[in-house]
């Protein structure tokens, strides 16, 4: 059952494309095996912007552990007592908001790690990841290997991105390209120069320890620039944009389609 987590960072280091969904406005259950059925390597929950029950996201992440697939959770902030009930909720991971400092990060340590070096209180669906509660099965089975991406969506964040990056608990970096494109005062123009060279300098921070960087939407020229982990969109934009190749290509062949002679009427 551990080694959904495993297996990401796995891929991860491998160097292979890591490609995965994120849900913030539409999830269910199914998703999980649909993501799993469609060649996705993992499913983001996003309860950052997202409006999903706790029923609802442990569910998901039920499944996602009974399927050894993948699913992670975005979390509204890094605070303790959210981080901590997002865990319980039972992800293999989790995306954090706006990191500007280590200091947040280590906070979010504080609310992963049980004592003595931190201080979670474990429960809810996030036990069924155990097979006994004794400290190092806790340590060496679960909290060694929870995967964390801290989101850089800020010029603070940029600013001290090579000690985010740098810091133990970090999986991988994460772009947040449009907050991060709104607090450098280009909101949304991705060719901005300022846009562009914090994307140079995240990723740079990233290259520099070994990490990757999670980045979507345009998951194609992301992978074209570099990139790895990627994802490629939301549940709704995914799902619309499948929608509206099938209706063109429908339209297209519709038009396409030569027009049968018309039979002669009989004498």
């Amino acid at each position: 059952m551990l080694s959904t987590a495993n297996y990401l960072k796995a891929q991860l280091a491998s160097g292979e494309t890591v490609i995965g969904l994120m849900s913030t406005d539409h999830a269910w259950p199914f998703l999980v095996e649909v993501c799993q059925t469609g060649g996705l390597d993992y499913l983001v929950i996003d309860c950052e912007h997202g409006d999903f029950s706790d029923e609802l996201v442990s569910h998901i992440c039920q499944i996602g552990r009974l399927a050894n697939f993948p699913v992670l959770v975005r979390t509204i902030s890094c605070e303790i007592s959210v981080v901590r009930r997002t865990i319980d909720l039972g992800p293999c991971g989790i995306l954090v908001p706006n990191v500007e400092s280590t200091e947040q990060l280590d906070q979010v340590r504080d609310a992963i790690l049980m004592p003595p070096r931190g201080r979670r209180r474990p429960g809810g669906m996030g036990n069924y990841w155990l097979d006994d509660f004794q400290y190092e099965t806790w340590k060496t089975k679960f909290e060694d290997h929870f995967i964390v991406i801290p989101q850089i969506e800020s010029q603070a964040g940029v600013d001290n991105v090579d000690a985010i990056a740098a810091h133990p608990l970090v999986t991988a970096l994460g772009l947040g390209p449009y907050d991060l494109s709104a607090d450098l005062g280009c909101c949304w123009a991705p060719e901005d120069g300022r846009f562009v060279a914090a994307l140079d300098r995240i990723k740079a921070a990233a290259d520099a320890v070994d990490k990757k960087v999670w980045a979507g939407c345009d998951a194609a020229a992301l992978r074209a620039k570099g990139y790895t982990f990627l994802w490629v969109g939301t549940t709704t934009t995914v799902l619309t944009s499948a929608i509206t190749q099938i209706v063109r290509q429908v339209n297209e062949a519709d038009t396409e389609t030569p027009e049968k002679p018309r039979t002669p009427p009989p004498a």
